[in-house]
């Protein structure tokens, strides 16, 4: 088997999901390639046998019509992307383009300030928004000629050139040149010299409009890109490793297999790799989604991007750079977002059976006129009447004047939608896939309830145990200190402090003579490490943390004076908001499912006080993926809720994915909407909004089209003047934008 190596390709020029199938197509052709592209981060991801050169692929995408040059694999492709003088190019054509359509559509619109000689300002203004403004689109217009396709590119290069061209036409050899020439109201067009009339406003208004929603998605785009940055953020720049007998800091990119890298508490593990001294608590929710630490001593495994809470470990290094878990998490991610973006977009679609329809009109238009004795140019003008009423200018403003007041009344609720693609998809979801920890529930550990054995005061084992956490990172110690800090406690302080690693901690308390207890050594910690170290268990707090651990509760025991004195059951508590927010997701008819990296029982127990039947725990991020995935190819389509990195390349394969924004920055960024509330009602809020806000896109865009519809037919027969035309073309874009400002009310029943 030959030898197979890779590459990415950074690629320009590329714009729908049609350009992304060309560019596979185009690469797959030389043998043995196989190419993954990616319109995210515009790149593409190849691996090649050695008969073939990176010259040859970069030819085989520069044949297309795009640009394309190899990545230096030290640099990272989406940073790349993102920094592409492109994206800012892409600006300066939208602005220039309304800075110089606006005039021209006032001047076109309102006949009393048409002086002498508007009609070649309008040329003046609208010939450079027509070539170099729309460049991009009729760029992409001759690709998808060249490759047989018709996109909704095509029809606005075909409307805004043919509308240009008459106009020219009109000016040079026409009548519509004369000096003081206005346009007046006429019905019919025999009413009037066909070359009276100029359609520059059309022309230019249309690409406006087209460059507008470009820039929306591009800067969606971008927003998504970021994603496949965050992973790198993860990561600790430097470390602390052992060579030579002495420990010295190295740059991360200086790591190597086999190094011991040192890890104190507080700290992220670096690498993946195995403990060969020390023990420690590890954090592992970034990357499993358990909501307590896993206590874990030498031999053990710990994976790149967890972190060490309390004592020092040495860690053998087993994996490095991109080959560690956290890594391929990173991977993981940019494959899923790679499948989302093929989406077709609905626009094009339609696109597809309109051009032709429309270029087989104007072809018959032609043919009859010149059929029933009319002159070759009344049957020419009669067809390009046709194309030009076909210039989609309420299509250019359907999609993104909804998107743009739809996303702007989400912002206004605490949540941000990335673009169109999320609107589309939201209506056919029929199943949502819940994390827990931080989505259900809130991801913070508070104590339930305390038990004491007889003769002891409560307040005493909140107090002794507050004591000695209070320097505390652990997760249940923090929730044991915030407890304390909520009853009328006497103020305590603790001296020696020993934090030991995978059992508990230990403290001499003072000040709680109120209590009884004066300058005493207290032990909190796992009841089986108190009991190791001389503490006596009392059946019945034995009892009582089995019972606790039924109803998904962790315990701690607080001992002194050689007994443990009570237990501390700690729990992460259900958001207020979560049954009913789920309640409210079955009725949009989405079947909820919680996936989780917790423990089965503590699943099953926070899924039966929110009602959810479906349940899988002890789930890994790669799990969540094929989970997600696998329901796909079963026909469903799926949303995803969540908020841990060890959520983000399920929320990236999810047709939606909605992160919470109380999460990480990874969650975020590879999520389709982030919401900022940070509860899973503003879930089921995004998507209610989201479908409400493509119904007013598709509403948008029957109107768009039906105005067409009405309209050809009128133009081919010559009923429809060009004032005429504009009016109703200005009207159907009018009432797009109405329609669409309805967004600005939609309220949300909770």
């Amino acid at each position: 088997m030959a030898h197979q190596s890779e590459v990415v390709l950074d690629i320009e020029g590329m714009t729908c999901a049609s350009c992304v199938a060309r560019v596979e197509k185009g690469l797959s052709t030389l043998p043995g390639v196989a190419a993954s592209v990616n319109l995210v981060t515009n790149s593409a991801r190849v691996e090649y046998p050695d008969s073939v050169s990176t010259d040859q692929l970069v030819a085989a995408v520069t044949s297309l019509g795009y640009t394309a040059h190899v990545v230096n694999p030290q640099a990272s492709g989406t940073v790349a992307a993102m920094e592409r003088p492109v994206i800012s190019l892409s600006a300066l054509r939208l602005w220039v383009s309304v800075a110089l359509t606006v005039p021209v559509v006032i001047l076109a619109m309102v006949p009393a300030w048409q002086f002498a000689g508007w009609q070649w300002l309008s040329l003046v203004l609208a010939t450079p928004v027509v070539f170099w403004c729309a460049w991009p689109i009729h760029r992409a217009t001759v690709r998808a000629l060249r490759h047989g396709s018709l996109t909704m590119d095509t029809l606005i290069s075909l409307g805004t050139l043919v509308a240009w061209g008459w106009s020219v036409y009109a000016l040079f050899f026409g009548m519509a040149g004369m000096w003081g020439m206005t346009h007046g109201m006429a019905f019919f067009a025999w009413q009037q010299d066909p070359t009276a009339n100029i359609y520059f406003e059309t022309a230019a208004g249309v690409t406006t409009f087209i460059l507008l929603g470009r820039w929306l998605e591009e800067r969606s785009k971008r927003s998504a890109a970021s994603a496949l940055d965050e992973v790198g953020k993860l990561q600790a720049t430097s470390a602390a490793v052992i060579r030579d007998g002495s420990e010295r800091v190295v740059l991360i990119a200086d790591l190597r297999v086999d190094d011991v890298v040192v890890v104190r508490p507080g700290e992220t593990i670096p690498v993946d790799g195995t403990i060969v001294h020390g023990s420690s608590s590890i954090d592992m929710s970034a990357l499993t989604g358990e909501s307590l630490p896993v206590d874990a001593h030498e031999h053990d495994e710990v994976s790149a991007g967890t972190v060490v809470l309390d004592g020092l470990v040495h860690v053998r290094t087993r994996r490095v750079h991109e080959n560690t878990r956290l890594a391929q998490l990173g991977a993981l991610v940019e494959r899923a977002q790679l499948r989302k973006m093929a989406v077709q977009r609905l626009a094009d679609r339609i696109s597809a059976v309109f051009v032709p329809s429309v270029i087989g009109v104007a072809i018959v238009t032609a043919i009859v006129w010149l059929a029933i004795g009319q002159s070759l140019a009344s049957a020419l003008t009669a067809a390009v009447a046709v194309i030009v009423i076909a210039c989609p200018c309420a299509l250019g403003l359907a999609t993104p004047v909804a998107l743009i007041v739809g996303t702007g009344r989400a912002a206004s609720l605490g949540i941000i939608i990335s673009g169109p693609e999320v609107l589309e998809r939201s209506a056919a979801l029929d199943t949502i896939v819940l994390d827990k920890t931080g989505t259900i529930t809130s991801g913070v550990m508070s104590v339930i309830r305390i038990e004491a054995l007889p003769g002891v005061d409560a307040a005493a084992v909140a107090a002794m145990a507050a004591a000695v956490e209070r320097g505390s990172e652990h997760p249940i110690g923090r929730a044991v200190v915030a407890y304390a800090q909520t009853m009328s406690l006497p103020p305590a302080s603790s001296t020696g402090f020993r934090a030991l690693a995978g059992g508990g901690a230990v403290a001499t308390v003072n000040g709680l003579t109120q209590l009884g207890l004066v300058d005493t050594e207290a032990r909190v910690g796992r009841l089986d490490w108190l009991v190791e170290n001389g503490s006596v268990l009392d059946e019945s707090l034995e009892m009582s943390v089995t019972q606790a651990a039924q109803s998904g509760m962790s315990s701690v025991g607080v001992a002194w004076d050689g007994r443990v004195r009570g237990v501390i059951h700690v729990a992460d508590s259900v958001r207020t908001d979560s049954a009913h927010a789920i309640s409210r997701l079955r009725a949009l008819g989405l079947d909820p499912v919680m996936i989780t990296g917790d423990s089965a029982d503590t699943a099953s127990v926070i899924a039966a006080q929110v009602g959810i039947d479906r349940v899988h725990s002890r789930v890994t991020p790669e799990d969540k993926v094929a989970f997600v995935a696998d329901a796909q190819r079963t026909g469903h389509v799926v949303a995803m809720v969540g908020d841990g990195i060890n959520d983000a390349a399920a929320l990236a394969q999810a047709d939606i994915g909605l992160a919470m924004g109380t999460g990480t920055d990874l969650a975020i960024a590879a999520s389709d909407v982030t919401l900022v509330r940070g509860t899973l009602s503003a879930a089921v809020d995004a998507i209610v909004l989201s479908r409400k806000t493509l119904r007013i896109i598709r509403g948008n865009l029957f109107w768009a089209f039906a105005y067409n519809v009405v309209m050809i037919p009128l133009a081919a027969v010559g009923l429809l003047t060009p004032m005429l035309a504009g009016a109703a073309m200005a009207f159907s874009s009018l009432f797009v934008v109405l329609n669409s400002l309805r967004l600005r009310s939609v309220t949300l029943t909770s």
